[in-house]
């Protein structure tokens, strides 16, 4: 049985209303990494009551928690847009954890339904909070999710857009957090991306190579995604 599994079963154990605590208890925080399998076992056996409970304490390990549990709902019924904008508003946490979640939960609506998935990430892609534009470019650039040149195409066209967006941006804007957090993404999004179906993808990022030269922070994304032995063993 698998970390997972474990959990799953040590959560169906307890009594529903004690969940929450365990959550808390067993969230390996403060510390450097999250109980990122406990997070997904609640999201595996949660109801959405369960994931409405944790999400409305506003505690970052149980928002971390209910963002997944959000992902594994929209994958059971795609067509849900009270869960999308629920996940948008999350995509643009300040707590990384909590971004991360989101990312988690696309995720999982790629494994269940990946034309849903490219529908929204796609979309995320050209939002105004670069934010929401990171979580797309997480959410698609999975390896598991770009097993065919469709998929392939959509995560560069998503890394596409949101570099587009950065690019567009002032300098003085470039230094928001929220702006750096996205350019930090890029930097190894494009390289999933990319090496996924490395002909066109390698077009794609030639293209952006060639403008990099006059702009510091698409020089920044260039350097770092060919830093990734995915993308340094094509180049």
């Amino acid at each position: 049985m698998g970390k997972v599994d474990s959990l799953r079963a040590t959560l169906r154990s307890l009594p529903r209303d004690g969940w929450a605590g365990y959550l808390t208890d067993h969230s390996d925080l403060p510390g450097p990494r999250g109980n990122i399998e406990l997070g997904q076992a609640f999201a595996e056996e949660a109801d959405e009551a369960q994931v409405d409970e944790v999400l409305g304490t506003g505690e970052e390990f149980l928002t971390f928690c209910g963002v997944i549990g959000l992902g594994r709902l929209l994958s059971e019924d795609g067509a849900r847009e009270d869960l999308v904008r629920r996940l948008h508003r999350h995509a643009g946490d300040q707590r990384w954890r909590v971004r991360e979640g989101v990312a988690m939960a696309l995720q999982r609506l790629g494994d269940a339904d990946p034309a849903r998935l490219h529908a929204l990430v796609l979309r995320w892609a050209n939002d105004s909070d670069p934010l929401v534009q990171r979580a797309a470019a997480a959410g698609i650039c999975e390896p598991r999710l770009l097993a065919d040149p469709e998929a392939a195409a959509v995560a560069v066209e998503v890394c596409r857009a949101a570099t587009e967006s950065l690019a567009g941006l002032p300098r003085d804007v470039r230094r928001e957090p929220g702006v750096r957090v996205l350019r930090q993404g890029l930097g190894y999004c494009w390289s999933v991306a990319v090496a996924a179906d490395p002909g066109p993808g390698l077009a794609a990022f030639e293209a952006l190579e060639s403008r990099a030269e006059a702009d510091p922070d698409l020089a920044w994304i260039v350097r770092e995604n060919r830093r990734k032995k995915r993308l340094a063993r094509l180049l």
